[in-house]
């Protein structure tokens, strides 16, 4: 097994802190024997995200519906740029992002 394997083992792993501790112990300390820049790197870039890696394991909460959301707004509001009414703009943002478009079925 290696540092990628054992920082996947972090993220399929029950939410026991003595389970987590253990797993992210030895993703570090593989990354640092490694000697590989690229390892180190990730470690360091692992380190600052750690609180909000640790929330995803302990509650397996993802914040993916607003980015996905984001990106769509951004991805409409590049389509619209120049239009000269930003009436029109909105009105496409907001009819991008519903529901309905997005393929959900109104239960009601």
């Amino acid at each position: 097994m290696n540092a990628k394997e054992d920082l996947l083992d972090l993220a399929r792993t029950h939410p026991d802190r003595t389970v987590i501790a253990d797993r992210l112990f030895r993703f570090y300390d593989r990354c640092a024997a490694s000697g590989l820049p690229e390892l180190e790197r990730l470690a360091t870039t692992i380190e600052p995200w750690w609180p909000e890696i640790l929330a995803f394991i302990q509650t397996g909460i993802t914040n993916a519906g607003s980015e996905g959301t984001n990106r769509v707004i951004k991805t409409v509001a590049r389509d619209a740029y120049g239009f000269r009414n930003p009436e029109n703009q909105r009105l496409r943002t907001r009819c991008a992002t519903t529901r309905k478009n997005r393929g959900y079925l109104n239960p009601a």
